[in-house]
């Protein structure tokens, strides 16, 4: 009982949250595997693993407990599995966001170029 109030008095920073987004995972890791190895730091609410092209080798995991995430980001951080160490972060939606918006404004200087008949490659003089 000492131990979780003391947990509930923990001011803990801005960015952590219950969800981790784990990099650099090997590809053929399974869904049980990533349970083994992340269930030791507390109870998981989910697991999802990238699989297409553009995501193989990542993953979000989700705990019930923000405190049982932050252990595991604490622990398996640097953490080798198969070879590959692994990256273990803390899901940051603002910055999932920006990703999207530099995709739009790439989307958008490849519209202007085209209809001004620009490829980019050219300096001015």
């Amino acid at each position: 009982m000492a131990f979780s109030k003391a947990r509930m008095n923990t001011r803990l920073p801005p960015e952590v949250n219950r969800t981790l987004y784990v990099r650099n995972l090997p590809f053929n890791i399974t869904a049980d595997e990533m349970y083994d190895i992340f269930g030791k730091f507390g109870a998981i609410r989910q697991i999802r693993l990238g699989n297409a092209k553009e995501t193989r080798g990542t993953s979000y995991v989700v705990y019930e407990d923000i405190y049982d995430a932050k252990t595991a980001v604490d622990h398996l951080s640097g953490f080798n599995v198969a070879n590959r160490y692994l990256i273990v972060l803390y899901y940051q939606q603002a910055k999932l966001g920006k990703k999207g918006d530099q995709k739009k404004k790439d989307d958008d200087l490849r519209k202007f170029q085209e209809k001004f008949g620009v490829d980019g490659s050219e300096t001015p003089r």
